[in-house]
């Protein structure tokens, strides 16, 4: 029974497919692939086979389906009618036909040239057939002697395919058949033992071979170059994409030879990208994503790449945003070729629009919000769709002078409202809003959308790689049919994954209510992943894009990358440049009694682990007096075989000092809190202590060590992925920040400025924040150590 779908009269797929000859399986697992699906209803539309072909030519039309080159669309329909007609009946001259093709791509060719590239009209008698199993016999005979039966088969027709390529496959195997049996006879028992195979012998063993000899293993190109999976600009004239309409017609985007050779000489032939931010708020470390790849492929090719502000919406951009992005694109090291702003082209975006109303392309509509959603779902035109052009241009000219209210027009693009796509719903090309713009002043009051300026401003500044994220594939259709209505040159486009980094948010609308409901502390809260925030936590541009280089630009799906893996790149660089010091952050006081109380030593502490004793600059001064002040949770009051703190009559090494033994605890007056412990000093280092903890002293009798702020924080949200929760506020880490207002630093310290670096020993990595005064340093945590004090013990 063959199903017809009511609405538009046309046959089922499955039905459809098995018209044409494929079997059941075969037509079942095209289904289960919609772009299969939509390619094969789509050739056998265009080869005018609807109503049943045979087997043969319905095989091959699911070849063309499947494999025709992408670069070469524009001839497809040429293709078809030589299949249907049989004038191409095999598979090896549709293969012939793809090479051809794929060679010539978007370009006119001599059909002549074609034909005999297939072998079209080409007929190979049998006997021609058989001379050229015959040569080829004769040529294998002494392997087929000793290999009989178990000779492979396939590499003789291989064979005989090179000498007579026109020859039906089918016809030579059985013939090569047929002459092994007679030259070998009736086949044996033997014949169906499998030959054992030889075990490969062992090298024999070289004593003393160096292992640095053997040959190192060599990295895939694209992890030594990321960018090698793009194409060169001048390789721009294949097929970007096919735009299939509702009433059966294909646009097959691509640039002609001339408009590319145009493009070609505007730019020189470099590679021209652009980095595009809206500025409706502060960059986050997905933005570093897209920076390393647009920025990184210009670098790579010698080529420019623009720091372009896609600034369509007024009401949502400010001036605070366009600086704070143009300062942390310079801080993220990469150097724009040029400035823009999309407002800077509104009056050229103004002039194509009404080129598009004059091509009957694009109409005004007074649908509301609410009206065109609805009709959207239902896939209806507009009222006002086929409304004359004449009129479309009086009012959009009026929308443009401001005498039209704010919400009674819009223009949007005549496109196809029955499309499988729904961005090809005639998106809205310009919307009235009487807002000053913060770049172009009060000039206009109406404003291009994404969609229409988008793909434009990419053509007018000639922008050889479009490269935006995932989400944006489902655009393309309408990306390239704006370009295609209005025939100017397209760029190639490319999306890659988002990025995405777990126990935090990266929608800069839940961004933004975090900031403006005052859940954290500003755009730069160390807590955020943005920029500003990564920046203030102590966060180099550098690590951050050694992560981005290790997370690779694929195309793969949009997974969750644990906040770890940025740890590790973050304590890879830290660990090489951040100098080491001692802080204390909850001080316990001890009392070495055997210490005079009026003495100060002078010790060397190490800035570097590996530094040799002779350097003196890799070294700095921590005062060592009879008070000097430990972490609290160092000591408790019961000792056992695994713990490396201090504890009564127990013995520890004071980094960088000596070996100290606890003599006396001292308690409060509520007899439980410890104020203090008395401990003697070991100067002759003769005991072997079992924990190192590090410390801080007095600088000298009877003066408080240095007293700084130290704010710790976690990660922002309890959840992996926050963003899937409904109520993801409920989800925010009630733990994320502690300050800590009064820890104790070595004096070295006191010198330190914004932005300086270091690991405090045992506790992790911190940074200077902008906070601090010349009365008081405040220390972020930037990352924990691997083996951090938190979680590691005193080990």
């Amino acid at each position: 029974m063959v199903v017809v779908d009511e609405e538009n009269g046309e046959m089922h797929p499955l039905d459809l497919f098995l018209s044409v000859g494929l079997d059941k399986r075969t037509a079942e697992n095209v289904l289960v692939n919609p772009k299969v699906t939509s390619n094969l209803t789509a050739v056998i539309k265009e080869a005018c086979v609807v109503d049943g072909c045979g087997k043969t030519v319905g095989n091959l039309l699911y070849t063309v389906a499947t494999k025709f080159p992408a670069n070469a669309l524009k001839h497809r329909p040429t293709l078809l009618e030589y299949i249907v007609s049989l004038k191409i009946k095999s598979p090896a001259q549709l293969d012939a036909a793809f090479a051809f093709l794929m060679n010539v791509g978007p370009e006119t060719y001599q059909l002549k040239d074609f034909e005999e590239a297939c072998g079209v009209g080409v007929e190979v008698s049998l006997e021609e057939v058989k001379a050229a199993i015959n040569a080829v016999l004769e040529e294998n005979m002494d392997a087929l002697l000793e290999q009989r039966y178990r000779i492979n088969v396939g590499n003789l027709c291989g064979q005989v395919r090179k000498k007579q390529p026109w020859a039906d496959a089918k016809t030579v195997k059985e013939i090569i058949d047929a002459r092994v049996a007679e030259i070998l006879g009736e086949r044996t028992a033997d014949d169906d033992i499998k030959p054992l195979k030889k075990k490969k012998e062992k090298p024999v063993k070289v004593e003393d071979q160096p292992s640095h000899t053997s040959a190192p293993v060599t990295p895939p190109e694209e992890e030594l170059n990321p960018f090698s999976i793009f194409p060169q600009p001048e390789e721009n004239s294949k097929v970007h994409t096919e735009i299939f309409f509702s009433n059966g017609e294909i646009w097959r985007a691509h640039n002609k030879r001339e408009m590319l050779e145009k493009h070609l000489k505007i730019t020189g032939g470099k590679v021209i990208t652009r980095f595009p931010p809206e500025p409706n708020g502060y960059l986050h470390i997905g933005h570093a994503k897209a920076m390393f790849i647009n920025f990184g492929l210009a670098k790579e090719r010698n080529g420019s790449c623009y720091l372009r502000f896609d600034d369509t919406n007024p009401e949502a951009e400010k001036k605070e945003y366009i600086d704070h992005i143009q300062e942390i694109v310079q801080w993220m090291g990469w150097q724009p070729f040029k400035v823009t702003y999309s407002s800077d082209y509104f009056q050229e975006l103004y002039d194509l629009a009404v080129l598009l109303i004059q091509g009957g392309l694009a109409y005004v509509d007074h649908q509301t919000p609410e009206e065109i959603k609805e009709y959207r779902e239902k896939k209806l035109n507009s009222p006002w769709r086929d409304r004359p052009i004449s009129e479309s241009l009086k009012l959009f000219d009026d929308m443009r002078r401001g005498l039209i209210e704010e919400g009674k027009a819009t223009l949007r693009m005549k496109q196809d409202m029955q499309s499988e796509n729904k961005n090809m719903y005639d998106l809205i090309a310009y919307r009235i809003k009487f807002t000053p713009h913060p770049h172009a002043g009060d000039k206009w009051c109406i404003y291009p959308s994404y969609d229409y300026t988008h793909c434009i401003v990419d053509s007018l500044e000639n922008i050889t790689h479009s490269l935006c994220t995932l989400e944006f594939e489902i655009r393309r259709p309408s990306y390239y049919w704006l370009l295609m209505a209005l025939d100017i040159y397209q760029p190639y486009v490319w999306e890659y994954s988002r990025l995405n980094i777990s126990n935090t948010v990266m929608s800069k609308r839940k961004l933004n209510r975090l900031v403006t409901e005052k859940w954290v502390d500003g755009w730069d809260d160390p807590r955020l992943m943005t920029l500003a925030g990564l920046r203030r936590r102590g966060v180099s541009s550098t690590s951050i894009n050694s992560f981005i280089r290790g997370i690779g630009i694929t195309r793969s799906d949009n997974s969750m990358i644990r906040y770890d893996r940025l740890e590790y790149h973050i304590r890879e660089e830290l660990n090489k440049s951040a100098p080491r010091a001692m802080v204390v952050l909850n001080p316990l006081k001890i009392v070495i009694t055997n210490l005079d109380s009026e003495s100060r030593m002078s010790l060397d502490a190490k800035m570097w682990p590996d530094a040799p004793s002779e350097d003196a600059s890799s070294f700095y001064k921590v005062p060592f007096t009879n008070v000097v002040y430990i972490e609290r949770t160092d000591f408790r009051l019961k000792d056992s075989k695994d713990y490396y703190g201090f504890a009564p009559g127990k013995t520890v090494l004071l980094r960088y000092a000596c070996p100290i033994k606890c003599t006396e605890v001292i308690y409060g007056n509520d007899s439980e809190s410890i104020v203090e412990i008395r401990a003697e000093y070991d100067p002759l280092k003769k005991t072997k202590p079992k924990g190192v903890l590090h410390w801080v002293a007095q600088p000298y009798p009877g003066v408080e060590p240095l007293k700084v702020e130290v704010r710790i924080f976690d990660k922002l949200f309890l959840s992996e992925n926050p963003a899937e929760l409904e109520n993801w506020l409920s989800d925010l880490n009630p733990t994320s920040k502690e300050v800590i207002s009064e820890a104790y630093a070595v004096p070295s310290l006191v010198n330190a400025v914004e932005g300086d670096r270091f690991q405090f020993e045992r506790l992790g990595y911190f940074a200077v924040d902008p906070d601090s005064t010349t009365e008081k340093l405040v220390f972020n945590r930037t990352v924990t150590l691997r083996d951090s004090y938190s979680k590691g013990g005193n080990k």
